[in-house]
């Protein structure tokens, strides 16, 4: 069983997703969106990025806890993880991207 993309609306009508494993924990939140349609649009870059080599760049925020980017071919973020508490534990976010994104269905709760 694959994950899947939670498509929402945010509190001020844009449009964003995450990305959810198969035990619906969240690993990956895009930005806002203007629209619908360019939220979809988000998912399918998050679909064909995840299997690119180099997409993902590691970084640690001020506290010392690491946590990971998915950036398009032009270098726009598409999406972000949570921090994590280790490199491993990021380590293996990253892999759960990479395995759930592809074949992830969209779950449309946006009403």
């Amino acid at each position: 069983m694959a994950g899947k993309f939670e498509l929402k609306k945010a509190k001020d009508g844009q449009f964003m997703f995450n990305l959810k494993a198969t035990n619906g924990q969240v690993i990956l939140t895009s930005e806002l969106y203007k629209t619908k349609a360019s939220a979809e649009n988000g998912i399918d870059s998050v679909r064909k990025n995840s299997a690119r080599e180099g997409a993902f760049e590691e970084r640690t925020n001020s506290k010392g806890e690491p946590y990971f980017i998915l950036k398009a071919t032009n270098g726009q973020e598409i999406g972000r993880s949570e921090y994590y508490s280790s490199k491993s534990a990021m380590d293996n976010g990253i892999a759960s991207v990479k395995k759930n994104a592809p074949e992830a269905k969209i779950d449309d709760v946006t009403g």
